[in-house]
């Protein structure tokens, strides 16, 4: 659950996932708790197959070469099981915690996969503000194989399409949703983007609460969604009510603000993220 703040819950997950399976994931999200790439570290060390990435690191929040250093380290450190996840994030989080101005996500991301991409296969920074300086390149052993997913969203997917043949699903989309990814209009989207027909772009993930009884687990999720509509600026409002749950937004911010803690539906190790 990406407001676990339980350290060693989330060390718990990553062997209890099925640690024999090879095709098992870990994803994390960076939040403003623990930093995700020491988390991903100690999962690292305490599992032997399963794939680990960051679901998601946004560009606001790190440097593109603080970026490409941690993917090179984590790939190196789980012997090339690390898939390095990216996404635009949201104004309420770059500029709320990074103190950082949100504009022009687009081009954020482009560049950022751009220079992440140039300094894993060992080439210099392509530099795109400071200009005038001596672009430098990381001292570490080429870490090209390390497979890049940035986040659908929009008109974001199309900023690295013709360069990147994975992708992560955006928050909160119904399950309905997902047949948008079959079909004719996603051969459409294939063609548009530079996505070859035969490979699976989009990784569509489901949050699973696994309490003892259903209520609860309505609670849960209900608790989840809430926290988002009411805590993350306009954001994941706005996507909600472009969906057709304008109503259901709207309820919202007329019940009880969620409290950050989670009082009540925090998260057993048997909560889980499934692709």
């Amino acid at each position: 659950m990406p407001l676990e703040n339980r350290r060693e819950v989330i060390a718990e997950l990553a062997t209890l996932s099925r640690p024999r399976r090879a095709s098992t994931r870990f994803y994390l999200p960076e939040t403003w708790a623990y930093d995700t790439t020491v988390l991903l570290a100690e999962a690292a060390v305490k599992t032997s197959r399963i794939r680990l990435g960051t679901g998601i690191i946004g560009v606001w929040n790190r440097s593109a070469a603080t970026i490409a250093m941690a993917a090179a380290t984590l790939a190196s450190l789980s012997s090339g099981r690390f898939v390095l996840g990216l996404g635009a994030s949201t104004p309420q989080l770059a500029e709320g915690l990074h103190d950082v101005p949100f504009g022009a996500p687009l081009a954020r991301m482009r560049r950022t996969v751009g220079q992440i991409r140039a300094l894993l296969r060992g080439d210099r920074i392509p530099l795109a503000v400071t200009t005038a300086a001596r672009p430098l390149k990381l001292n570490v052993p080429s870490a090209s194989e390390v497979p890049d997913s940035p986040r659908r969203d929009r008109r974001r997917i199309r900023a690295a399409g013709r360069r990147d043949r994975r992708r992560l699903d955006p928050v909160h989309v119904p399950a309905a949703a997902a047949a948008s990814g079959r079909g004719a209009a996603a051969r459409r989207r294939r063609a548009r983007t530079g996505i070859p027909s035969g490979s699976r772009p989009c990784a569509r993930r489901c949050r699973r609460w696994c309490p003892p009884d259903a209520a609860r687990a309505r609670e849960g999720a209900a608790w989840f969604v809430s926290f988002y509509v009411v805590s993350m600026g306009t954001f994941y409002r706005d996507s909600l009510t472009r969906q057709g749950f304008g109503k259901e937004v709207q309820a919202v911010p007329r019940r009880q603000r969620p409290a950050l803690s989670g009082r009540g539906v925090r998260p057993t190790p048997r909560s889980c993220w499934s692709s």
